[in-house]
C-alpha cells in the first residue's frame, strides 16, 4: 500500500516518476502480486490513469488486464476495474479538463482520439478469445461486472464494427446474450443494451435476421408501449433506432415483421390529442422515427408485393385513417406535417383501395373541403415552406400512380360540364399554379396536371377539351393553346415563358401530353407558330443554360414525327424531318436531343420517386418523365434518322403484316367456332355413350329379368301349378335375388325395396286370411252340399283377385256327381300350404336383407370415421413439412453465411501467411493416401 501510495502522488523527496514509469510500475505489479488486494488497487490505479496516459497504459497494460479478465473471474470488483480501463482505451470520448475555445485543437484532439481507439480496438480483437471472453461476461448479473461489459463491447463495435460482426457470428449464442441485455432489470443496462445492438445491427443482414428471429420486435415494442410512445424520452428513441436497423433494406425482417402482426400495433403511436401546441423536442423526433418506420415498410423500392401487403395491412387496421386525422389536424408542427404528408403518400401509392379512402378525405372546415384540394391550396401557396410544398406534389403524384379513376377526377374538374363557380376545385387549383408568376409553382402544377395524363389515353383526348377565358372581350382558347402561347410568347406575357423553371415545365407537360396521343399532336401542329418556335430554339446558339430548354424542344418536336399520323398537309412527318435537315441538321437535333440525358439534376432524379432537391432551383426534372425520356430518346433518333425510302418499306412491310394478321385473324376466328363446334359435338357425344351404356345395362338387366321369369314359369307349368297367382311373387323375389349391395346408393335403393317387400307381405297376409276364410266357406258348404251356391258367393265377393278358387268351386259343383269333396278339399290345402311355404321364403329373404343392411351401416360409419381420422392426421403433416421448410430455409441461410466468412478467415490467414489446410486439399491428400495404399502390394 505504500507502494501505491507513491504511485499515486504521495509527498516523498526526490524527483517524481514519469506517466510511462508509473505505468510501467502497476503493470508489473498487476503481472506479480499474489495478494488479490495488490492486484485489485494496482487495476484501479490504472483505471485512474488511464484516461490522462491513455497511450502508456494501452501500450503496456492490454496484455495484464486481459489476464486479469481470464485469472481474476471469480472477483467482480477488479474484472469491474479492468474493463472499465479497457472501455477508457477503446472509447473515442475526449475527456473536456479545459473549455473549448479552439475548434482546430479539438479537431485534432479528437482525430487522435479516434486513432487510439481504433488502433486499441483492433489489438483486443487480433485474439478471437478476448472478445469471446467478454461474451461469457455479458451473462454475468453483477452490475459491476455486466455493465461495463457493455459499454466495452459497444466501443469495440463503434471502431472496429465489421470484425466484431464477424466473431460474434461465429461465437455460440453471441446475439442471444446481448438480448438478454433487453430484460435487464436495471433500465441503465437495458437502455446501453439498446446502443449496443445498434451498433451490433448495422450494415449485417445476418445479424439483423438473427436478432429479429431472437423476438426482437415484440421486446422492443414493449418498451415503446412501457416507455410512452411518443410522448417518452430517449428510450423510446433508441428502440425506433433500432427497429429501422433492423428492416431498413431487410426484406425478410419487414416481411417477418408484418406477419407477426406488428403494424397493428403501431397504430396507437400516432394518435394525437385535439389540443397540439407545446409539442417537446423529444416528441417530434420520436414521431419523426415512427413515421420513417412506416415509410421503409411502404416504400417503393421494396418488392411489389411487399409493399402492396404492407399498405393492404395499414388500412385494414387503421393506420392510414390515424396518418390521415394527423395530416388534416390543427398545431401539428411543419417537419412532422411534411413527414406525414411523405408517409401517406407511400401508403397509398399503387394501391387502389388506399388511394380510393384517400379522396373521400375531408379537411374539418366550413365548407368541407377534399384534403386532395386542401393540399393543393399548399403547393401552388408560394409563402409555404419548400418542403412541404414538394412532399404535397410527391404526394398527389402518389395518388394518381395506376389510378386511372383519380385521373379521370382530376380532369373532370377542369371540364366545362363539371365546373362549380360557389367552390375550388383541383383542377382550379392546377391551372392556377400554371399559370401563376411564381415559377417554382409554374413547375409543381405542370408536373402535377402532367402525371394526371401518364399513361392514360382518354384523359389526354379529354384535356384537349379544356377552354381558358385569357381576358374580356376575346374568345376562350383550349388549355394547350395557352401552354404553347406562354412557351412562344414569353417576352410579352410579363416574360414568364423566359423562366427556365416555368419554361422546362410547360415542356414536360406537352410531351407528356402528346406522346402516344396523335389527336393532341394534330392539335399541336394546327397552330402555325409551334413548329418555328420549336426550330428556332433548337436551331440558336444558346448558353450552357439554355441546353437543357433546347433538348427539351428537340423532344417535343421528335414527338410530333414520331406520332404524326399525316392528317396536316404541311406537317406531315416527312416535311417535318426535310425541315430539320434543312434547318438545323440530322446531327445536331440528335446532339441536342441528347442534351437532356446529360444534365447533371437528370440521373438525381431518376433515382427514386420521391422529389428531394436542396433548393428549389433545382426542381428542374420529374422522376417519371426521365423514364419517359429514356423511352422516347431511342424512338425518335431511330425515327429521325429513317429515309423516306425505309419509312415506305416499313409502311409496306407493316400493311402486308396488318393483312397478314387480319388473315391470320379471320383463321383463328374460325378455329375458335370449330373448337366450340367440336366441343359441343364431344359433349353430345359423351352424353350418348352414357345414354347408351346406361339403356344397355337397363336392357341386360330386363332380359335377365325375363329370362328368369320364363324359367320359373316352364317350371311351374311342369309341376302343374296355377301361375297366375303367383306370377307376381315370383316376380319380386327375382328382383331381390338378383340385388347385390355394394355402395350407398345400392343402400338406399335396398331399403326402399324393403318397405315395397314389407307393403306386399302385408298384402300376401291379407290374401292368405282371405283364402283361409274361403277354404272354411268350402269346408262348411261339403257339409250341406250346396258348393254351387258357395262358389257363386265367392265369386261375386272376390271377382279378380281369386277367380282360381272360384273357377275351382264352379268345377266342382259341375263335378258334384262323379267326384267327392273331400278331394277338392285336399288339393285346396295344398295349394295353400304352397302360398305358406313361399310367404316363409320371403321372410327369410326379408330378414337377411336387414341383416346384411345393418352390417352395410356400420361399414359406412367405421369408413367415414376412419377418413375423418386420415384427414387430422394428413392437415398435422402438412403444417409439419411446412415448419420443416421455413427452419431448414432459415438454416440454409446461416450456414451460407458461415461458411462465406470462413472463407473470408481463411483467405486472411493465407494474407498473413499462415498455414491454412483447405478441405479441397485434405481431400487431395486422402486421395493421395488411398493411391498409395493402393499401390503398397503388403
Amino acid at each position: 500500500m505504500n507502494f501505491l501510495r507513491g504511485v499515486m502522488g504521495g509527498q516523498s523527496a526526490g524527483p517524481q516518476p514519469s506517466g510511462a514509469e508509473t505505468v510501467q510500475k502497476l503493470c508489473d505489479r498487476v503481472a506479480s502480486s499474489t495478494l488479490l488486494e495488490d492486484r485489485r488497487d494496482a487495476v484501479r490505479a490504472l483505471k485512474a490513469l488511464s484516461k490522462k496516459y491513455r497511450l502508456e497504459v494501452g501500450s503496456q497494460a492490454m496484455e495484464h488486464l486481459v489476464n486479469v479478465l481470464q485469472t481474476d473471474r471469480s472477483d467482480s470488483e477488479i474484472i469491474g476495474y479492468a474493463l472499465d480501463t479497457l472501455c477508457n482505451l477503446i472509447s473515442n470520448e475526449v475527456e473536456e479538463e479545459e473549455p473549448a475555445d479552439e475548434s482546430e485543437e479539438e479537431n485534432v484532439q479528437k482525430a487522435s482520439s479516434e486513432d487510439l481507439a481504433g488502433q486499441f480496438a483492433e489489438i483486443y480483437i487480433k485474439q478471437q478469445e478476448n472478445l469471446t471472453l467478454l461474451l461469457s461476461l455479458l451473462e454475468e448479473f453483477d452490475f459491476h461486472v455486466r455493465w461495463p461489459a457493455v459499454k466495452l463491447l459497444t466501443a469495440l463495435l463503434k471502431n472496429q464494427g465489421p470484425q466484431v460482426q464477424q466473431i460474434i457470428l461465429v461465437s455460440p449464442m453471441g446475439v442471444s446474450k446481448m438480448m438478454d441485455l433487453l430484460a435487464d432489470s436495471r433500465e441503465v443496462i437495458r437502455n446501453d443494451g439498446l446502443l449496443l445492438l445498434q451498433q451490433l445491427t448495422k450494415a449485417n443482414a445476418a445479424i439483423q435476421k438473427i436478432v429479429a428471429f431472437e423476438n426482437a420486435f415484440e421486446r422492443l415494442l414493449d418498451i415503446i408501449t412501457e416507455e410512452g410512445m411518443s410522448d417518452g424520452g430517449i428510450v423510446v428513441e433508441d428502440c425506433l433506432l433500432l427497429l429501422l436497423n433492423l428492416m431498413k433494406n431487410n426484406s425478410s425482417n419487414q416481411n417477418f415483421f408484418k406477419e407477426g402482426s406488428y403494424i397493428q400495433r403501431t397504430k396507437p403511436w400516432f394518435e394525437v390529442a385535439e389540443d397540439n401546441s407545446g409539442w417537446s423536442a423529444q416528441k417530434v423526433t420520436n414521431l419523426h422515427l415512427m413515421l420513417q418506420l412506416v415509410r421503409v415498410l411502404v416504400s417503393p423500392v421494396n418488392p411489389p408485393g411487399a409493399t402492396s401487403s404492407c399498405q393492404k395491412s395499414a388500412f385494414q387496421c387503421g393506420l392510414l385513417q390515424q396518418l390521415c386525422t394527423i395530416l388534416m389536424a390543427t398545431g401539428v408542427p411543419a417537419d412532422i406535417l411534411t413527414e406525414t404528408i411523405n408517409t401517406v403518400s407511400e401508403v397509398i401509392r399503387g394501391s387502389q383501395v388506399n388511394q380510393d379512402y384517400f379522396a373521400s378525405v375531408n379537411a374539418p372546415s366550413n365548407p368541407p373541403r377534399p384534403a386532395i384540394v386542401v393540399l393543393l391550396m399548399s403547393m401552388v401557396n408560394e409563402r409555404q415552406p419548400f418542403v412541404l410544398r414538394c412532399a404535397v406534389l410527391y404526394c398527389f403524384q402518389c395518388f394518381l400512380y395506376k389510378n386511372q379513376k383519380g385521373q379521370a377526377e382530376i380532369v373532370a374538374t377542369l371540364l366545362p360540364a363539371t365546373i362549380d363557380a360557389n367552390s375550388i376545385s383541383a383542377g382550379q387549383l392546377l391551372c392556377g399554379g400554371l399559370f401563376s408568376t411564381d415559377s417554382l409553382s409554374n413547375w409543381c402544377a405542370a408536373v402535377a396536371l402532367a402525371h394526371a395524363l401518364q399513361d392514360n389515353s382518354i384523359q389526354k383526348e379529354q384535356l384537349l377539351r379544356v377552354q381558358l377565358a385569357t381576358s374580356l372581350g376575346n374568345p376562350p382558347v383550349s388549355l394547350l393553346q395557352q401552354c404553347t402561347n406562354i412557351l412562344s410568347q414569353g417576352d410579352k406575357i410579363n416574360r414568364r415563358g423566359s423562366k427556365e423553371q416555368t419554361r422546362v415545365g410547360l415542356l414536360m407537360l406537352l410531351s407528356t401530353w402528346m406522346t402516344n396521343c396523335p389527336i393532341a399532336v394534330t392539335h399541336f401542329l394546327h397552330n402555325q407558330t409551334n413548329v418555328p418556335f420549336l426550330t428556332a430554339q433548337i436551331s440558336e446558339n444558346l448558353g450552357e443554360e439554355e441546353q437543357l430548354v433546347q433538348g427539351l424542344c428537340a423532344l417535343l418536336l421528335g414527338i410530333c414525327i414520331y406520332y404524326n399520323e399525316n392528317s396536316l398537309e404541311n406537317y406531315t412527318k416527312e416535311k417535318l424531318k426535310q425541315l430539320i435537315e434543312k434547318r438545323i441538321g440530322k446531327e445536331i437535333f440528335i446532339e441536342k436531343l441528347a442534351y437532356i440525358s446529360k444534365h447533371e439534376l437528370y440521373s438525381r432524379a431518376g433515382q427514386k420517386p420521391q422529389p428531394s432537391y436542396n433548393s428549389p432551383e433545382q426542381m428542374l426534372f420529374d422522376h417519371d418523365f426521365t423514364k419517359l425520356v429514356k423511352e422516347l430518346e431511342v424512338l425518335i433518333t431511330k425515327a429521325i434518322q429513317k429515309s423516306s425510302e425505309d419509312e415506305k418499306k416499313e409502311e409496306e412491310v407493316k400493311k402486308s403484316l396488318e393483312q397478314h394478321d387480319s388473315i391470320v385473324n379471320q383463321y383463328k376466328e374460325l378455329i375458335r367456332e370449330q373448337d366450340l363446334q367440336l366441343n359441343e359435338l364431344k359433349k353430345q357425344v359423351t352424353a350418348l355413350t352414357n345414354q347408351n351404356e346406361h339403356s344397355q345395362t337397363t336392357i341386360t338387366q330386363q332380359a335377365s329379368q325375363i329370362q328368369q321369369l320364363r324359367d320359373q314359369y316352364n317350371l311351374l307349368k311342369i309341376q302343374g301349378k296355377p301361375l297366375d297367382s303367383q306370377h307376381h311373387i315370383h316376380n319380386e323375389a327375382a328382383q331381390i335375388n338378383g340385388i347385390q349391395p355394394k355402395d350407398t346408393e345400392e343402400i338406399g335403393r335396398l331399403q326402399e325395396e324393403i318397405e315395397e317387400l314389407k307393403k306386399q307381405h302385408n298384402v300376401l297376409e291379407g290374401q292368405l286370411a282371405e283364402k283361409e276364410l274361403e277354404i272354411n266357406k268350402l269346408r262348411a258348404a261339403q257339409s250341406t252340399g250346396n258348393l254351387a251356391e258357395v262358389g257363386t258367393e265367392i265369386a261375386g265377393d272376390q271377382p279378380t283377385d281369386q277367380h282360381k278358387l272360384v273357377g275351382t268351386a264352379e268345377a266342382l259343383v259341375r263335378d258334384n256327381d262323379g267326384d267327392s269333396a273331400a278331394m277338392k278339399t285336399a288339393q285346396l290345402e295344398n295349394r295353400l300350404s304352397v302360398l305358406d311355404d313361399e310367404n316363409k321364403m320371403l321372410k327369410d329373404q326379408l330378414k337377411m336383407l336387414t341383416e346384411e343392411k345393418k352390417s352395410l351401416d356400420q361399414q359406412l360409419a367405421s369408413t367415414n370415421s376412419t377418413i375423418a381420422i386420415l384427414e387430422t392426421d394428413k392437415r398435422k403433416l402438412q403444417q409439419e413439412v411446412t415448419e420443416s421448410k421455413k427452419e431448414q430455409d432459415d438454416l440454409l441461410v446461416l450456414l451460407a453465411d458461415q461458411d462465406q466468412k470462413i472463407f473470408g478467415f481463411k483467405n486472411r490467414l493465407k494474407e498473413l501467411g499462415e498455414p491454412v489446410e483447405d478441405e479441397d486439399d485434405l481431400e487431395s491428400a486422402d486421395q493421395e493416401d488411398d493411391d498409395d495404399d493402393d499401390d503398397d502390394p503388403n
